[in-house]
């Protein structure tokens, strides 16, 4: 695949938000289902038991994925049909279309990325199915379908993050950037339980992923953003999703439970077990990066992105083990874990501020320059 280039002619501003606001807010609602079906399913593991696939939380699973691809496809589809009749394509949709397959189609980047995620959710439903008639049905989130499936789902939405990029200079455009980079970081939460299998005494390497991930996008928020607010918009969008799932999950495992005729367990404690990973703290964290954004501006924000992350991969990865104490009713904090991971958040928050920052640099770069508003 190679990048279309070559001559422009102009897409006005009015037709390219009429024309991107449709295929964009698809594809977030798909990954937004699919948010809701994976919090859904996790509670329903632990509050029922193992199921069948055809459950109801399986189903807004596959159905927001399958929303996804198919936005993404029919975008492919219009964009290819556009260029060859040798109409503009406004880069403002989706980002500048990439040859694939030689020349065969022409997709805009963000939803090449959405469409391909959701092609590999497809993939590893299959591999998913197999395994389970193999081994049988399970509770299990860290299997290898699992994590296929979720990274899949994770890429599809790196791609919508991409396609919201592309439209920064529509109001929409930058609120969905934020709003899917919230969803993403509600996401990487149960993606980073594949971690569990490392081992490490005294350390909870799960929260160190939290760490990474968390500080990492907030800083694409920031970096996006350009000016201050960027991370603590992230980190609010965040908030929104936590405090609406925390509500949604036991509730919806509960009504669901009822409705198909099965019995509660005996031993569940009640906690949403997909929002009570997500961490609570992370809107302070925020404030606390925007604070040292703004005290440091006299500096390039690239080298200010370094310290930041290490202050946010400190403070998320610290918080994490006393959030998790106090929402399971510990009855001593584990002081010795607090500090090492803390230590260790913010070894990966040095990585993730750094690398943050310049992923928010490169969506700015998705959207065309003023007067390059359209690819033939």
């Amino acid at each position: 695949m190679d990048l279309t280039a070559g001559g422009a002619r102009a897409v006005p501003v009015a037709r390219s938000e009429r024309t991107g606001l449709v295929p964009a807010g698809t594809v977030l609602a798909g990954s937004v289902i699919s948010l809701v079906g994976l919090t859904w399913d996790i509670q329903w593991h632990g509050d029922v038991g193992p199921d069948t696939f055809f459950t109801m939380p399986h189903l807004f699973l596959y159905s927001g994925s399958a929303i996804s691809g198919l936005a993404s496809l029919v975008v492919v589809l219009m964009t290819t049909a556009a260029r060859r009749a040798g109409r503009p394509v406004d880069a403002r949709v989706g980002g500048r279309a990439i040859n694939v397959f030689g020349k065969v189609f022409a997709a805009p980047a963000g939803y090449l990325v959405t469409g391909t995620g959701a092609a590999m959710f497809l993939l590893y439903g299959l591999w998913d199915q197999w395994w389970h008639g193999l081994y049988g049905f399970d509770a299990v989130i860290d299997s290898p379908p699992h994590i296929g499936l979720l990274l899949s789902i994770t890429l599809s939405i790196i791609g919508t993050v991409m396609v919201f990029a592309a439209a920064r200079e529509h109001r929409w455009g930058t609120v969905g950037v934020v709003g899917s980079l919230g969803v993403l970081i509600a996401f990487s939460t149960v993606t980073v339980l594949g971690l569990q299998q490392i081992d490490v005494d005294g350390l909870d390497v799960v929260s160190v992923g939290i760490a990474l991930l968390s500080v990492l996008l907030v800083s694409a928020g920031a970096g996006f953003w350009g000016r201050p607010g960027g991370a603590v918009r992230v980190a609010a969008a965040l908030a929104v999703i936590q405090a609406i799932t925390w509500w949604f999950s036991p509730w919806a495992a509960e009504a669901y439970a009822s409705a198909v005729g099965l019995p509660m367990r005996d031993y569940i404690d009640g906690v949403p077990a997909m929002p009570s990973m997500m961490p609570m703290a992370l809107l302070p964290i925020a404030a606390v990066l925007e604070a040292v954004y703004l005290l440091s501006r006299r500096w390039p924000a690239g080298r200010v992105s370094v310290p930041a992350g290490v202050i946010g991969g400190l403070l998320v990865g610290a918080s994490m083990p006393i959030q998790n104490a106090i929402v399971y009713g510990s009855d001593q904090m584990p002081w010795a874990v607090v500090f090492a991971t803390g230590a260790a958040g913010a070894v990966v928050g040095l990585l993730g501020g750094f690398a943050g920052w310049r992923f928010g640099g490169m969506l700015r770069l998705l959207a065309p320059a003023k007067g390059e508003n359209a690819h033939a």
